[in-house]
C-alpha cells in the first residue's frame, strides 16, 4: 500500500499538515573538517529534496514557512542558472556547492575519535494533506511522512 493509500484511507482534512524528511549519512574523517562534503558526495539527500521540490503540486515550504525554490531565489543561488541544461540537476550542483548559503539541508555530525566520526544529512518539508493528494505523487520512498492530527502525530511507514 502506498504513502498516498494511506492516507487517502484516513479521511483527514485537507488542511492536514504534513512533515516529510529525509536522512542519510555515511562515514566521515572530522580531522580535516571535510565531513559534510563527503556526505554530500556519498548520499543522495540533495537529489531527493530537489525532486520533491520541483513538484509545484505538492505546495511544499521550508522549516521557515517558505517555498524552497524560492528560498533558493532570495538567497541569491540561482542567478547563474543559464537554461543550457536541466533545472534539476542545476539545484543539485548548486546546493552541493553552496551548501552553508543555501540554508535549505541540516547536517549533524558524531565524532568518534578526533580523526572519524559519521555525518548525517537531512531535508525537511512541509505540505497539506489536500496537495499531496492532488499532485502526481503516489508515493514517497525514503521519506518519513508525519501528519499532525487532532490525536497526535501519525507517523507512516
Amino acid at each position: 500500500m502506498t504513502t498516498i493509500d494511506k492516507i487517502k484511507k484516513l479521511n483527514l482534512p485537507e488542511d492536514t499538515k504534513i512533515h516529510l524528511e529525509y536522512s542519510s549519512g555515511t562515514d566521515v574523517f572530522v580531522h580535516n573538517e571535510t565531513e559534510v562534503e563527503t556526505a554530500l558526495e556519498n548520499t543522495d539527500v540533495v537529489t531527493e529534496f530537489v525532486s520533491l521540490a520541483l513538484d509545484h503540486k505538492l505546495n511544499l515550504t521550508t522549516r521557515w514557512g517558505q517555498e524552497p525554490i524560492s528560498h533558493l531565489r532570495d538567497q541569491g543561488l540561482l542567478e547563474d542558472y543559464d537554461r543550457e541544461y536541466w533545472f534539476d540537476s542545476y539545484l543539485v550542483e548548486t546546493i552541493n556547492s553552496n551548501f552553508y548559503d543555501a540554508e535549505i539541508i541540516d547536517y549533524s555530525t558524531e565524532k568518534y575519535d578526533h580523526k572519524r566520526g559519521f555525518t548525517t544529512l537531512t531535508a525537511e518539508l512541509y505540505t497539506t494533506v489536500g496537495s499531496v493528494l492532488s499532485s502526481d505523487h503516489t508515493d514517497f520512498p525514503g521519506w518519513k511522512v508525519t501528519l499532525e492530527t487532532q490525536s497526535g502525530d501519525l507517523i507512516l511507514n
